[in-house]
């Protein structure tokens, strides 16, 4: 059994599950890449893998994940390489895809169930869409990240695991080509696995939001974005759309070098410094 998820905290709790359950024992797999945002178009093209792989550069250099521009951090490519390898030299493997109800999940859902229609009758989605679940104090909640349930819970949630049908390869494949064709670079969850489409930009608003008079750190004020705001998105991304604000906009003044989230400050000028 391969088990794949699309977060790196997934692997710890999912893990742990396995170790309650022997019927759930194999290989966790990830897939890295956050494809709600970003360019798609012709991602499965040299140049449009080349296209991406230069714009998460440009998202990256100088911020609090460069690390992951490193060789081998980032193999989406190799990591399907290696299950198609597996699902082909063993007839009796299967593929559990493990998503839960967020855009990062479900965009990663559609990429990788588009490239394995070969396996049609191996692979499996556990999408825990709307479902209930109980927390660590006994209450229920309905998570939005797989690593949001308590281990125990995941022994549940396998009862959950369905083929994917011939008719989701089909249809959830051809969704797959209009997400990379829309050009767009911000993808949002709507309901279920419906994607909305925005513009690289969409965020900006709501994240100047939690821009004061008074200095804060970069990392506070997307600590707060993420803690308070309705759509977030993954911290990396936000970085950059904050120092493409500050290098755009001259309502606010930056205090330090525009690096990582610790590395700077930002408040808002007041009037008379933003007509001078």
């Amino acid at each position: 059994m391969i088990h794949i998820v699309f977060n790196e905290p997934d692997i710890e709790v999912l893990g742990k599950a396995i170790e309650m359950d022997e019927t759930l024992a194999g290989e966790i797999k990830i897939v890295r890449d956050d494809y709600a945002v970003g360019p798609l178009q012709y991602i499965h093209t040299p140049d449009g893998a080349a296209e991406r792989k230069e714009w998460w550069k440009m998202v990256l250099e100088g911020g609090d994940h460069e690390e992951m521009l490193e060789e081998g951090k980032v193999e989406d490519g190799k990591v399907l390489l290696d299950i198609v390898e597996m699902l082909t030299n063993d007839e009796n493997e299967s593929v559990w895809i493990w998503a839960a109800q967020n855009k990062h999940d479900v965009c990663g859902y559609y990429w990788l169930v588009s490239q394995l229609a070969a396996y049609k009758d191996r692979i499996h989605i556990l999408y825990l869409n709307n479902l209930p679940f109980i927390n660590e104090k006994g209450n229920i909640f309905y998570p939005e990240w797989l690593s949001q349930i308590p281990p125990k819970e995941f022994l549940k949630a396998k009862k959950l695991a369905r083929p994917v049908t011939a008719s989701e390869f089909e249809v959830d494949g051809d969704e797959w080509g209009k997400i990379c064709a829309q050009g767009s670079m911000v993808r949002l969850l709507e309901g279920g696995k419906k994607i909305l489409h925005k513009e690289v930009n969409f965020y900006d608003t709501d994240l100047s939001r939690f821009i004061m008079p008074e200095p804060q750190k970069a990392s506070k004020i997307i600590h707060s974005f993420l803690s308070k705001n309705k759509e977030t998105t993954g911290d990396a991304f936000l970085l950059w759309r904050l120092k493409t604000m500050m290098q755009q906009n001259d309502k606010y003044e930056v205090i330090g070098r525009l690096g990582a989230m610790k590395d700077f400050e930002i408040k808002k000028k007041n009037a008379a410094q933003t007509t001078e």
